[in-house]
């Protein structure tokens, strides 16, 4: 990979949204500000910007940020009516209601109970709405209501909305001028100057370990780098892991103006380029040209005819599914086009997970990086690295594997299932067969998987801990062995150590009495909690995979 090539540590430019790499430019800042004044003044807040422009980013500092005397529900699929959104926040804020009597009216009751009371103990309520600019015009006058509930000197709930332009739009209707009219803080999120292009490169860069004095980035690339990109920090991204990896392909220090135009045609499509410059065609122009062309086509006739009889030799096929060559030439040209190299894998992580959580049949809208998503919905996504596929199968969870493409690309695989001598991949729409020996080839070790992760858990617990994840540990042994009573409370005691090493052994793990990842997502499993590849294998068998 190219990281150690450049002397770094990992991925400079993934756009996952690691708060390491955090780049906080003034407007960053400015916009951090303006939602802390607005979350502390009550009323509304509203955080505006383009796709990829860092508003994610700004709201992760801020959840940072907040009181601990603040309680927040975040609602991610704001599209729903007003009734549905009435039950996220309910349900965010863990407010008990009936679903067959979840009406309008009942449903704000119960919030406006919950506000008091929670005024009543000195803390602040937050609603914060990502994606606002899809709500409804009777959603959005709902959410309005909500906020009518204050005392003699302030609000009882803010509410924060975070969306693309379109929502500025939205609240310039005439319908929603109460609420445009409340909205105490506003921000537009602008994308970065070149100044502060260069300046998120090198630091992305500096935090993933880039030796002194080395700058891939000349001044000039930085600059189309920018134009590109038009400042969007998402783009800026993909396009430099693109460059890094080009440059790595040809064995060079620096990232030069070819190597920037061939990444940003595989970022971004040939409509990037320039357009060429138009003229007009002189009639003998038109002669000499149907001319040329009439010796061309005469010329093709001949070669055709001659190599008519020669045989074309059948493409290699791998794993069940057929790899068209993509050069002629004996040696590959370095940097190759994404759109001719990809098969069965695919160039981004976040296509790849999309693809996971369909199969776990987790809800996902797109909108956000789906590890996000996914730990709102109470799953957590987890890296490891894995040695053998023996260690794979013991795993037993579907997952998205990390691998080098032959053409030295970053790619990704959704494995759903596996037997001795294949693996069945999901791509969208579509299933594929690849041998183990192929992709084991190709893989780098790592995959990122997907499970219920208890909230309690750090490190692994035995004999003599304490504390909420021993009671949920006892009582999910209890669930499984249909008892009545788990076999203590908060104790790790002397029983369910015994307990938790019979199911050690039963499930082939280190019998050693401590609960820790692998003995809990057994337990998930046992459960049936999660869907494992065990569990999907008769699935991929009837449908052919």
């Amino acid at each position: 990979m190219y990281h150690s090539y450049f002397g770094l540590d990992e991925q400079a430019f993934s756009i996952a949204v690691n708060p390491r790499y955090l780049y906080m430019s003034t407007q960053h800042r400015e916009a951090l500000a303006h939602l802390l004044y607005g979350v502390s003044s009550g009323g509304f807040v509203m955080l505006t910007g383009e796709v990829g422009t860092g508003k994610t980013t700004i709201i992760r500092c801020l959840l940072e940020q907040l009181p601990d005397n603040a309680d927040l529900a975040i609602v991610m699929n704001p599209s729903a009516s007003a009734r549905d959104l009435l039950c996220s926040i309910c349900d965010e804020f863990g407010v008990e209601y009936s679903a067959d009597e979840a009406s309008i009216k009942v449903l704000t009751d119960k919030l406006s109970e919950f506000l008091v009371e929670n005024h009543r103990q000195g803390r602040k309520t937050i609603v914060l709405i990502d994606e606002a600019q899809l709500l409804r015009i009777s959603t959005l006058e709902q959410v309005r209501l909500l906020t009518n509930l204050e005392t003699n000197t302030q609000k009882l709930l803010q509410i924060i909305l975070v969306g693309q332009p379109e929502l500025n739009e939205l609240l310039a209707k005439p319908a929603l001028r109460q609420l445009s009219q409340r909205i105490t803080a506003r921000y537009h999120l602008r994308p970065l100057s070149v100044e502060e292009t260069e300046a998120y490169i090198k630091h992305r860069l500096a935090v993933a370990g880039m030796p002194p004095g080395r700058q891939p980035f000349p001044p000039k690339v930085v600059r189309r780098v920018h134009q590109i990109s038009r400042g969007i920090p998402r783009l800026i991204n993909v396009l430099c892991d693109r460059m890094l990896l080009g440059a790595y392909s040809r064995e060079a220090t620096q990232i030069d103006s070819d190597i920037c135009r061939q990444a940003a045609i595989e970022v971004l499509g040939e409509g990037i380029m320039p357009k060429r410059r138009s003229f007009q065609l002189q009639p003998h122009w038109i002669y000499a040209g149907t001319a040329l062309i009439g010796f061309v086509l005469i010329g093709a006739i001949i070669w055709l005819s001659l190599g008519a009889g020669r045989a074309v030799p059948e493409p290699p096929k791998i794993g069940g599914s057929i790899i068209r060559e993509t050069n002629a030439s004996p040696v590959a040209a370095p940097l190759l086009s994404a759109a001719r190299e990809e098969t069965w894998w695919q160039l981004s992580q976040d296509h790849a997970l999309a693809d996971l959580l369909g199969v776990l049949e987790i809800s996902y809208d797109g909108a956000m990086y789906p590890c996000w998503v996914v730990s709102k919905q109470g799953f957590k996504c987890e890296t490891q690295k894995v040695n053998t596929w023996e260690d794979f199968k013991v795993l037993n969870r579907p997952a998205v594997l990390s691998i080098i493409t032959p053409g030295r690309h970053s790619a990704y695989v959704t494995v759903v299932g596996i037997n001795d001598t294949q693996a069945w991949i999901k791509q969208k729409d579509r299933m594929t067969t690849v041998s183990l020996a192929e992709l084991g080839r190709l893989w780098t070790g790592e995959v990122v998987f997907i499970w219920r992760r208890p909230e309690q858990f750090k490190d692994p617990i035995g004999l003599g801990s304490k504390g909420p994840l021993v009671s949920w540990v006892a009582e999910q042994f209890a669930v499984l062995d249909q008892q009545s009573a788990p076999l203590t409370r908060d104790h790790f005691n002397a029983q369910l150590q015994k307990r938790v090493k019979l199911f050690q052994r039963a499930n082939n793990l280190n019998d050693d009495g401590f609960v820790g990842m692998q003995t809990l997502l057994k337990l998930n499993e046992a459960l049936g909690v999660e869907k494992s590849l065990t569990d999907l294998a008769p699935t991929l068998i009837t449908t052919g995979g």
